[in-house]
This record gives structure tokens, sequence and C-alpha cells, in this order.
């Protein structure tokens, strides 16, 4: 029945196959503008690499290096030939060169400035890029089960932040909203209600909420390590530099769910106009579509309640380790203990 139907990854290889076809036009008709493109990004990449070597501060340091380590690792992973990923870093570094263009505001410049901003924008571009190119496999699949398990983080983590205590109106404000779409992701994870396409889009926006804002807190946690280099212990130095690499792996995710939000907002070209609601259309049904209509065991949405409940409950108690740290370790965890529960019991996988 389906095997007229191409599958998403020939879907994918031809898009690939088209887009170097074009490329590799495009560089036989400007052929002169790309050599000298390639040569002013060689002289520029030897002269940044000299004024790295000679400044006295460290313009790169390890963590920075590390961070782009897991991106290009992700992205690796993602794809499915390195020629892929070489090509993907190449434009990332050529492009990334626009962060030596002077700010508007810039009134000293200052070279060793941008050249530490440099490897940040060859970050963000290559995460970029690694979502045109792989949009499939970037966007997370969903389920309640995975919705129910962000909510009760979420209520943990507002909670041992201390923020039910603020007197600031705006930000109870804020937290009640937040209860009201964690109850309602709790209420589908423990009854049948139809997942109509309303509801996976409102659980689906939850979701990517829930994530930049632990996305938002992880990056700030990771950064309040001490740099690499000067830790003394080698254990420590591990430690931290593995932090960093597993944000470079999640930096393609973190972006994505920053853009599934971020759509939702009309731009400069886009405000409010026919091209705002079609991409609006488009958003929503990505959205949609990444949430799965299936409905999770009841009795397996009782596990995950107990499990993380009791879990944050005695960290959010004795402070065993960080909040983050906490969510983390349940994300992880807990599907392999749904494993466990299917093999002994015989029942259909929670996710």
């Amino acid at each position: 029945m389906f095997a007229t139907i191409p599958t998403d990854s020939v879907i994918r290889n031809i898009r690939t196959t088209k887009a170097r076809q074009k490329m590799s036009k495009y560089l036989q008709k400007n052929n002169p503008l790309v050599i000298f493109i390639g040569l002013l990004v060689l002289v520029l990449t030897v002269y940044v690499v000299y004024r790295i070597n000679m400044s006295s501060r460290r313009l790169i340091p390890i963590s920075v290096i590390a961070i782009i380590a897991g991106v290009l690792f992700e992205g690796k992973r993602l794809s499915d030939k390195w020629s892929t990923v070489f090509l993907t870093a190449l434009g990332a570094f050529v492009i990334s060169f626009v962060a030596f263009i002077p700010g508007r505001r810039e009134h000293d410049y200052d070279f060793e400035n941008h050249i530490a901003m440099y490897p940040y924008c060859f970050i963000i571009l290559f995460a970029l890029f690694s979502i045109v190119f792989h949009g499939d496999k970037v966007i997370p699949k969903l389920t309640e089960g995975i919705t129910l398990l962000q909510s009760i983080a979420i209520i943990y983590w507002v909670i041992d932040y201390g923020f039910i205590n603020t007197d600031s109106v705006v930000l109870k404000s804020i937290m009640i909203v937040g209860l009201l779409f964690s109850i309602y992701s709790i209420f589908h994870a423990f009854t049948h209600t139809v997942l109509s396409r309303t509801n996976r889009l409102t659980l689906s926006i939850w979701s990517s909420i829930i994530m930049v804002l632990f996305a938002s807190d992880n990056i700030y946690r990771v950064y309040q390590n001490e740099q690499i280099e000067n830790t003394a212990d080698i254990t420590q130095s591990f430690y931290i530099g593995l932090q960093f690499f597993l944000l470079g792996v999640s930096c393609i995710y973190i972006i994505q769910n920053f853009m599934m939000l971020i759509g939702f907002f009309p731009g400069r070209g886009s405000f409010f106009n026919a091209q705002y609601f079609r991409d609006l259309k488009q958003l929503k049904s990505d959205h949609i579509n990444r949430y799965s209509a299936t409905q999770v065991s009841i009795l397996h949405s009782f596990v995950a309640l107990i499990f993380t409940g009791t879990f944050f409950l005695l960290n959010y108690h004795y402070q065993i380790i960080s909040r983050h740290l906490a969510i983390w370790i349940v994300f992880v965890i807990f599907p392999f203990i749904l494993m466990i529960l299917e093999f002994s019991i015989g029942r259909k996988n929670y996710r």
C-alpha cells in the first residue's frame, strides 16, 4: 500500500543531490569569485591564528572548543555522510567571518573581541544549517509521556528555585499560567481524552517553552564553572569539559525549539501579512505533526508521577545534586525504567 511512497530518507537524498548540483553549477559559473573569496578567507584565517598566538588573552578557551566538538558530533550523528558534515562546517566557517564586521555602535574596534565572538557565530550557523538540512531528524517527536515528565520537572524547577516565594505579580501570573498548562498536560496523560490537532498543538508549544527554559538555565549553569585551563584536577577538568561538550550536542535542538516559538511572532518584513500567516500555518503543522496521536498507558503515567515526584522531592529536601542535573537524569533514566517495566509485564512501549 505504501510501496510507491518515497521515504523521508529518499526525499532528503533527492534534495541533497539537487542542492549539490545547484552548488556545482554555481561554482562553475562564478569560479573567479569563488577563488577570490577562498584566498580572502585563507588570508584572514592565517591572520586570526597569528593574533591568537600573539595575544596575552586566551581568546578561544578549551570550553568553546568542547562546544564546537559537541555540535560537530551531533551534526555527524544526524548526517549520513562525512562530506555533508564537512560542507556544512565549511560553509559555517566561511560565513562566520561576518563576526569581524564592526557593529553599528562600535566606536573603538577591538579585533580580539571579534575573534572571541567568531566561534559562537560558527556554532550558531552550523546548528542552523543542520536544522535546514536535517529538519525531520532535528524536530524531536513528542508523546503524552514526554510532556508529563516535562510538566512535573518544570513544577520542581520552579519550587526548587524559590520562585513561589516571590512578591512579583508578573512572575506569579506567569507561574499560574504555567501551572494550568502543566495540569492540562497531566490531565491528558491520565485520561483517554482524544488528542485532537488543537490539543497536540497546545502540548507541543508547552513542551518547547519548557525546553527553552531548561536550556537557558543549563547554559547559565554550565558557564558558572571554572575555565578548564584553570582547574588543577584532571577529573574536574574532564567533568567541566563534558558539560560543555553536551551543551554543544544540544545546541541544534535548543535553537530548533527556540525557532518553533519565535516563529509565532511577526518580524519586520512579515508583520501580520500574507507571508506571516503562511509561515504560521506551516509552523502549526510542524508542531502538530511532531506530537504523536497515540495515547500512553495510564499505568505508565502513574509510574512516571511516582518515580519523578519521589526523586525530585528527595533531591529538594537533601540537595544531593543540582536541580538541572536532577532534571536531565530523570529525562535520561526514566525511559530505561519503563523498558524494564514493559519487559516484566509484557506491555507496549510507553513512548
